[in-house]
């Protein structure tokens, strides 16, 4: 597409310069440099990149450009980064700390304190003002801010328009481009990429393999009339590779300008082991692999572009291709060569990533799994919990506990609930895992259940939430006052249950109490400890059993955790045994024999 253009003097000899081979040199960061200049409140902003500066402190920004113009640049950007944005948020931002200004004349003084500034400095018509707005302005406030921006040009154009720190080329940017190359001006665009694609301030990547999409992209914009391609605002070691990818797609001329800092909460950091020289040295890299045009954003000073301009001035752009040195992840420059990382594994070498969880679904009306579910099933992976031996799943619901104990090597597991559509659950990702044959479900309600063989492991996750009586609906099982009702059949039968060096696992809710488990234990000859806990958010059942719940509390040593108006239960994960078999518990762990 051709587009007539309005070319200055100023904008011809950069293209001249590029057609020479010689390169055009930027300014640095213009928001990192003003509170060098001033310390007023609309320079410290960082919301708005300094933009207030242009109506509370104009002085400090002509004393910024002026800087640059001195260090030798070819093109001066405005300082309205910013304003694309201020005005998406219906100038709010940028009016908060001003007087009530019209945005039109912000932008009108940018312009003329930059060319004030070149003046200054005695390179009228040698050098270029440039228009600068942020990627916002491809937004559905761009199109009116674009036209009103096109009535100002009309009577005091910039030299060129430059959109900076572009991301995301959604279709609306094609749009937003042909407007701009509609006011009749020259158009750079700059964005924030580097060879793995997105690329962010701190060298973070934001998307995945783009393969040639944004190279496909760089030729639209040749073809729609853009007259530069950039990248900008990430560090310098991200930005090679990407000058050699462009050009396998595009004839425009390419240029650099990353950032040697960024802001956070304690205010502007900068990399303080990159001075002029370095910056110089790494630009030399630049313009080997293609780089036109070179300059720098946040943190880079005038000292740096003095220094750069010095190093490249008698240097032509090369072809040097980075591609398959920039495929690689990103290495310290430097560093010495070591052993190549090991995954990540637990004790036993198993690999822990992606964790080996078992393959579950969860069949309409069967309980999910919850945290202390997972916790139990974290122990039963953790150990190997099962290994040779005969194990019972109390309360099996979706088989989470089951399968792993089958999957731990377990020579038979039998799953029990009362729930039948749980027994059916357990059985298919029995089947799921590849352990049916060692696994069997019965439909079991714990209450009139008779053990009728030993296991060597018993693990049990139970229902247990105190229920008001007198709410309670009539049936066959008694009224769970304490909420404890399932636990404590548990443990009356686990002494039939529990083969003599076996052990049981055993969850307990924080709303149940402890003395009363310690008694029933003692009661039946079994000892517990404590071998894991996890907090979880109150569950539906339990915030609707909130009143019956603080009776407990009142009544015994049962609790919950508050924070505030959240409320969490401890769920504890306790390790039974008969009474004088710790010690050979401990002593041998489980799956090992003497």
């Amino acid at each position: 597409m051709d587009t007539a253009t309005r070319v200055s003097p100023a904008y011809a000899r950069v293209v001249d310069m590029i057609g020479a081979g010689r390169c055009v040199m930027l300014d640095g960061g213009i928001g990192t440099e003003l509170p060098r200049a001033a310390a007023s409140a609309s320079v410290l902003d960082e919301r708005l990149w300094g933009i207030g500066s242009l109506v509370d402190a104009p002085e400090a920004v002509l004393q910024v450009h002026r800087s640059y113009v001195a260090a030798g640049c070819d093109v001066i950007t405005t300082n309205t980064w910013g304003l694309p944005t201020a005005l998406a948020n219906e100038g709010s931002q940028l009016w908060e700390l001003t007087r009530s200004v019209h945005w039109v004349d912000v932008a009108r003084r940018a312009l003329r304190l930059a060319r004030q500034a070149i003046a200054d400095g005695g390179r009228e018509d040698e050098c270029a003002v440039a228009f600068a707005l942020n990627g916002d302005v491809d937004s559905p406030h761009g199109e009116e801010t674009i036209q009103l921006l096109s009535r100002l040009f009309a009577d005091e154009p910039p030299d060129v328009v430059l959109v900076e720190t572009l991301s995301v080329v959604r279709p609306s940017l094609y749009a937003t481009v042909e407007a701009l190359l509609g006011t009749g001006l020259p158009v750079w665009l700059s964005f924030r990429r580097c060879r793995h694609g997105l690329c962010g301030v701190y060298g973070q990547h934001w998307g995945g393999p783009e393969g040639d999409a944004f190279g496909r992209a760089a030729l639209h914009f040749e073809q729609l009339g853009v007259q530069a391609l950039l990248v900008n605002c990430i560090p310098p070691d991200h930005v090679d590779g990407m000058l050699s990818y462009l050009r396998d797609f595009t004839d425009l001329p390419l240029g650099v300008y990353p950032n040697l800092g960024y802001f956070t909460s304690n205010g502007w950091r900068f990399d303080p082991g990159v001075g002029g020289d370095e910056y110089a040295r790494m630009a030399l890299g630049w313009r080997a692999e293609g780089a036109q045009i070179i300059g720098g954003c946040c943190g880079t000073g005038p000292e740096h572009i003095v220094a750069t301009r010095e190093r490249v001035r008698d240097t032509r752009p090369g072809r040097l291709h980075r591609a398959e040195a920039a495929a690689e992840p990103h290495e310290m420059k430097g560093a010495e060569q070591r052993e190549p990382a090991q995954p990540w594994r637990d004790h036993r070498g198993r690999s822990l990533y992606p964790l080996p969880f078992p393959d579950l679904v969860c069949e309409p009306g069967v309980t999910v799994p919850n945290a202390a579910s997972f916790m139990v099933w974290e122990h039963l992976f953790g150990d190997a919990v099962g290994a040779h031996q005969r194990c019972l799943d109390v309360g099996c619901g979706t088989g989470i506990q089951t399968v792993q104990l089958a999957l731990n090597g377990a020579a038979h597991v039998r799953a029990l609930d009362v729930d039948g559509r749980a027994v059916s659950n357990t059985l298919t990702n029995a089947f799921r895992n590849g352990v049916a044959d060692r696994v069997s479900a019965t439909s079991v309600d714990l209450y009139p259940w008779v053990p009728e063989e030993r296991y060597e492991v018993i693990v049990a996750s139970l229902y247990e939430t105190p229920v008001d009586p007198f709410q309670q609906v009539a049936g066959h099982r008694p009224v769970d006052y304490w909420g404890r009702g399932l636990l404590d059949q548990l443990i009356a039968k686990l002494p039939r249950a529990l083969a003599p060096e076996g052990v049981a696992y055993v969850v307990q809710l924080s709303v149940a109490s402890q003395q009363r488990t310690l008694e029933l234990l003692d009661r039946v000859g079994l000892q517990g400890r404590v071998v894991d806990y996890t907090l979880f958010g109150f569950t539906p059942a339990l915030a609707e059993s909130r009143a019956q719940i603080a009776r407990v509390e009142e009544l015994s040593d049962a609790y919950h955790v508050r924070l505030g108006k959240h409320e969490a239960m401890v769920a504890y994960l306790l390790e039974i045994t008969r009474a004088g078999a710790a010690e050979h518990v401990a002593r041998f762990p489980l799956g090992e024999t003497a």
